[in-house]
């Protein structure tokens, strides 16, 4: 075989790869950019509470929806100063982002966390650092 056969071979060879990425690849128009100015807003679930207090302990047990079974939650309770200088008790529950394929159905998911605290506090919610609307169970 002529070194000239094996040069237009290569070529065309190299035509095929290059034309096969340009019609494969990805390309930037194809990409979907958030918008800067995006007016959706996440929801923050309502959460539903109960304040179990006995010996100045404080169990606090609720129920969080969360958008698919694979999200899974976690709650932390602490004592707080409010700007009125009086004091609470904020429940903090953190839902994790789901990894894997889920049925996307909506579960209730139940949590608890204990507090050594006086009797009779107010108590606030936040899920995802955002504050949350809660409701008696």
């Amino acid at each position: 075989m002529s070194q000239t056969r094996l040069w237009v071979a290569a070529t065309i060879i190299a035509c095929i790869i290059l034309g096969w990425f340009a019609i494969t690849a990805p390309h930037t128009k194809d990409v979907l950019e958030p918008s800067l100015f995006s007016t959706e807003k996440k929801s923050v679930p309502s959460v539903g509470l109960r304040d179990s207090y006995k010996k100045e302990v404080h169990t606090i047990t609720g129920v969080v929806e969360v958008p698919n079974a694979c999200t899974t939650v976690s709650a932390q309770s602490s004592l707080v100063d409010t700007a009125s200088s009086t004091k609470g008790i904020l429940v903090e529950v953190t839902l994790s982002e789901d990894s894997g394929i889920c049925l996307q159905r909506v579960e209730s998911i139940r949590f608890t966390t204990t507090l050594t605290a006086p009797a009779n506090l107010p108590i606030t919610t936040t899920v995802n650092g955002s504050e949350a609307s809660t409701t008696d169970l």
